[in-house]
């Protein structure tokens, strides 16, 4: 048995015992089993039915490091399992030394049922890595992975992806924080070459960036409020707070409003509105 085969059949089992209400989707009709179907994974960790189909069957060989990440998010895998997908698609097991973009399943749980709220989720170099249909709804699809073009402190002094929410107080201090974030993660993970190349990156593309990293500058993420102009239900004003999985070292960014308010009717009914967009 060849190990493509041993991949292909680990990710066809734990499709098989990941239900639909594990990853907060709804049931619709008779299920001929009760496990994901290929489609919902699909959807879930954003890769084609296609190449799925070709992983199961053996046919797809050397899924990037990426692709399994993504999988085992989507798949609810402890960290052993996530290890041994690794090690089943011939990937060296991502070590303590290295930022991890690893979803714990429990936190992934308490992220499905927030359907009401925005949210993202960042590693420890501030790099998006999943977020809910909601936020989508809220600032779009997010920009393509190649470069930097999801990380948040890239967002902030370089390059805002196209509907990222314009700061209306504090952002100074946001910014300092973000900072501080990296300047901690590389003493963390000085060995890895992603954070580096980030952050060597920054120095050399924003001026403030490189005045604040050379400052030593220390900033913590207090309460934002910003404000989305949202093209299907107008203007939203949100509070933006930052919170953190400490034990797998991420970073959740969470957006909420008052109930009773204005933004509110407008967040339930983009909640509707993008639901439908999705489907």
């Amino acid at each position: 048995m060849t190990g493509t085969t041993d991949l292909g059949r680990a990710l066809h089992a734990w499709r098989d015992r990941t239900t639909p209400a594990d990853v907060g989707l709804s049931v619709d009709g008779v299920r001929r089993a009760p496990g994901l179907r290929r489609e919902e994974l699909s959807r879930l960790a954003g890769l084609s039915v296609d190449y799925i189909v070709r992983l199961e069957q053996g046919r797809a060989t050397n899924p990037s490091p990426q692709v399994l990440s993504a999988l085992a998010r989507a798949l609810r895998l402890t960290t052993a399992e996530r290890e041994h997908l690794f090690v089943l698609a011939g990937q060296a097991v991502p070590g303590p030394g290295q930022v991890s973009d690893h979803v714990p399943a429990g936190v992934q749980r308490l992220l499905d049922r927030l359907t009401g709220t925005p949210l993202s989720v960042y590693d420890a170099a501030w790099n998006l890595i999943t977020w809910n249909p909601l936020w989508a709804a809220l600032f779009g699809d997010p920009p393509s992975p190649r470069g930097f073009g999801r990380n948040a402190v890239w967002w902030s002094f370089v390059e805002p992806p196209a509907g990222y929410p314009q700061a209306v107080s504090r952002e100074t201090g946001h910014r300092a924080a973000f900072v501080s974030d990296l300047r901690a993660a590389s003493a963390r993970y000085p060995k890895d070459a992603g954070l580096a190349a980030l952050v060597a990156a920054l120095r050399d593309r924003s001026a403030d960036f490189a005045r604040l990293w050379d400052s030593g500058v220390v900033g913590t993420h207090e309460p934002l409020t910003k404000t989305v102009r949202h093209a299907s239900v107008g203007e939203l004003t949100l509070d933006c707070d930052v919170l953190a999985a400490l034990g797998a070292d991420l970073r959740i960014m969470a957006f909420s409003v008052a109930e009773g308010s204005e933004t509110a009717d407008r967040l339930r009914l983009l909640e509707v509105v993008g639901n439908q967009a999705l489907a």
